[in-house]
Formats: structure tokens, sequence, C-alpha cells
């Protein structure tokens, strides 16, 4: 089964400030993420790179993006696996490194997600299931670095 999906979204610029890119200083990154039928993301660069650290940056979307595929297919298999989650937060890191010339690259991320189950038998099962959504994740097996798994899994009442 070849299943293929096609994702479209508008970025448009919204920085210039009167002279364009005249010079590395007379503009501003700010540009907005459209989707349609969704609210619009207003976004910069990081603030390291000239940005408005009040936005988001495609960094901190792009690690968003690998802790939600991550959180999505977990649910997902927590769900098959007759685990109930009443709770899931993660506190995601991701570690970019700059190269000599310029650009750079994600090295890592660290997911830690912290979930909440119903049941205490389950448990370590939970704790499995990280490895197998991580396996799945379509956004996991687009990088080209290790993620890892740091997860604290409790029950309700505990």
């Amino acid at each position: 089964m070849n299943r293929q999906h096609i994702y479209r979204l508008t970025v448009e610029w919204t920085g210039n400030t009167g002279n364009g890119t005249q010079n590395y200083y007379s503009y501003k990154r700010n540009h907005t993420v459209q989707i349609p039928n969704k609210v619009d993301i207003h976004c910069s660069s990081d603030a390291a790179f000239r940005g408005d650290k009040t936005k988001h940056n495609p960094e901190e979307l792009f690690l968003a993006s690998i802790a939600t595929c991550h959180m999505l297919w977990y649910l997902h298999l927590c769900t098959d696996a007759g685990i109930i989650v009443v709770d899931y937060k993660d506190n995601a890191t991701g570690i970019m490194q700059e190269t000599e010339n310029g650009g750079g690259h994600f090295t890592e991320v660290t997911l830690h997600p912290v979930v909440i189950i119903g049941e205490h038998a389950m448990i370590s099962k939970a704790d499995e299931l990280h490895k197998k959504a991580n396996e799945l994740c379509f956004i996991a097996n687009s990088c080209n670095f290790p993620i890892y798994h740091n997860p604290t899994c409790k029950t309700s009442n505990a």
C-alpha cells in the first residue's frame, strides 16, 4: 500500500520595513505561515539571528513537529494496547549546531514525556510504546539525527 499525502501552505514575509533587503540590518525576519481554514501562525527567526523573540521560529516549530508527531502515535498505540492515557505533557529539547559556513543542523532531540495512565499494571507496556511510536512517527523518520526518549509514566492515583 503506497499512499501519498501532499501538504500545502503559504509562507509570506512581513518584515519589509520600507527598504526591502537593502542590507542585513534593514529588514525584519517576520513572516506568517498560512494554512487554509486554520489560524495564521506569526513567526520570525530566532532572536540569535535578528528575529523577534516574541514570535515562533522555524527551529521551535520543527521541534514541536517531532514532539507532537510522537505524542499522536503514542496515544494511538496506547489506545490499541488498551492503555488509558489521561494526561500527556512533553518538555522536549533540541540541540542545533551552527556550522563554520553560517549554516547549521540539529544534532539531537530529546523528548521528556510525562504520561499519566489509569492502571499501574500497564506502566511497563506504556513505557515500551515510546520506542514503537518513534519507529512509526512520520517526522522522526524524516530526521537524520537521533531522537532520544526520557519518559516518565505514572498512574492517576499516584
